[in-house]
């Protein structure tokens, strides 16, 4: 038997291979190792596939879903859904599918086992009609309907609450959202207990502090624009260009304007010594440099500023040289100073006659009438209106502030009381300066070295001119 080797076997039958070789069964370990993969069996369809379509239940298109998932369509339509979403929700255990509450010691009632599907094919007859939707009102047309059960329930919370409650809760002001507390005494006693407690015992503002603080409120109250005032006496020695200092100095220290004092006395002013000299250049300087001046810096360079940021233009220092300030001259200067300042004070000489005066009254806003504790002094600011009324400036004699400057230490035997009582009767308002030391010195003026009723009195002063600022 010749030697024949397994490649020689045309079927490639190993089997044969060996029986022929060596006269044995092949064990169960000789398996071809190039077999032809075994094909997979072939799967089941799927059991639904079998089952009816949708297409086929034209005249029941719920029927195919009780059939397949073994329970009925919901019978609602789109708009029953639509009602029942936009209804209030009912209280917690109210609603149709809540559970049902027991008692304790009561069995809990167990849930109905689930329906299970119908096995077989579906019959062929007719499914039953779907009950009929319960009745929902109908909901009314257009893009503005409103819920009528929360338009109810606002209406009930109204009435609850009241409407200025309502419209307390939604105000978010610090005046409303803060606690109320009192105010720190500011001097006296009061202030003594309020530091030595460690601020813990707060016994509350003392009226003078109070009313200092109602006076500080009536002085800052808004200005639009340039507001001009005109300080006017007929007679010399009454404290004019002090008051003029001293009330610009209360205006620029509790304000946050700019404050400027002209001096308008042709007769040699003495404004400028009321407060540090800061330079040399006057008023007639400022006029001839007009065409140069843009900016704020431009003008700061020609005035003086105090501690109280009170500034000061001063007057040329020459009599024979202030003599041609005219009435032109003074309506440039203010035309001028009204781009740059809030407040405009002018400290005018003791002649009526004079031109610039005819231009200061032409445009003041207010007049202040200086007059002194004095018999002669209070007939000449008498004097001064009845020149005033004469001339055609009744309105502004009306709406002035007449001061009573006690420039001497005891009046006397005038009864200041009797002459306030002759300016009231003229004037808007009457304000009385008692005598202060720091003032009589005729020096540079400085507010914390006055006396605290000084103090007080200016601020009045100040709180009067500032109730004739437009609102």
């Amino acid at each position: 038997m010749s030697e024949r080797e397994p490649q020689d076997y045309p079927d490639g039958s190993v089997g044969r291979y060996v029986r022929e070789r060596w006269g044995t069964e092949p064990s169960a370990t000789h398996r071809p190792r190039d077999r032809a993969p075994v094909p997979p069996a072939p799967r089941p369809e799927p059991e639904f596939e079998s089952r009816p379509t949708p297409r086929q239940y034209l005249d029941a298109p719920a029927r195919p879903v009780a059939e397949v998932w073994g329970r009925a369509a919901d019978p609602r339509s789109v708009e029953d859904l639509e009602a029942e979403l936009e209804a209030p929700n009912p209280p917690h255990g109210a609603g149709p599918g809540a559970p049902r509450r027991t008692e304790p010691g009561t069995p809990a009632q167990a849930a109905p086992p689930p329906a299970e599907p119908p096995a077989g094919p579906p019959s062929a007859g007719p499914l039953p009609p779907p009950p009929a939707p319960s009745p929902r009102p109908p909901r009314p047309s257009g893009s503005g309907w409103t819920d009528p059960g929360a338009v109810a329930a606002q209406e009930a919370q109204r009435a609850r609450i009241g409407e200025a409650d309502l419209a307390g809760a939604a105000d978010l002001s610090s005046a409303r959202l803060l606690r109320p507390s009192k105010r720190p005494p500011q001097s006296g006693w009061r202030r003594v207990v309020y530091r030595l407690s460690g601020r813990l015992i707060n016994p509350g503002e003392s009226p003078a502090d109070i009313r200092k603080r109602e006076l500080t409120t009536r002085v800052n109250q808004p200005l639009l624009g340039c507001y001009k005032i005109a300080m006017l006496s007929l007679k010399g020695g009454v404290g004019k260009t002090t008051m003029t200092a001293t009330l610009g100095a209360t205006f620029a220290s509790l304000r946050g304007d700019r404050v400027v004092a002209v001096d308008a006395n042709p007769d040699r002013g003495t404004l400028s010594q009321k407060i540090p000299l800061e330079t040399s250049a006057t008023v007639r300087h400022l006029l001839r440099d007009a065409q140069r001046v843009r900016r704020y810096t431009d003008v700061r360079a020609y005035t003086s500023q105090g501690p109280s940021r009170l500034e000061v233009l001063a007057s040329d220092q020459d009599p024979a040289v202030s003599e041609a300030f005219s009435e032109d001259d003074y309506r440039r200067t203010v035309n001028l100073l009204e781009h740059f300042y809030n407040i405009v004070l002018t400290d005018c000489g003791t002649g009526l006659m004079h031109s610039a005066m005819y231009g200061v009254l032409g445009v003041a806003d207010q007049l202040i009438i200086v007059s002194s504790g004095s018999i002669d002094g209070a007939r000449s600011a008498s004097a001064t209106m009845d020149w005033l009324d004469a001339h055609g400036h009744a309105d502004l004699v009306a709406n002035a502030v007449a001061v009573i400057n006690c420039v001497h230490r005891r009046a006397g035997g005038v009864d200041l009381d009797r002459v306030a009582e002759h300016f009231a009767l003229r004037c808007r308002a009457v304000v009385r300066v008692p005598f202060d030391a720091h003032l009589e010195e005729g020096a540079e003026v400085d507010l914390d070295r006055l006396d605290p009723a000084t103090r007080i009195a200016l601020l009045e002063l100040a709180a009067s001119v500032a109730d004739g600022f437009p609102s």
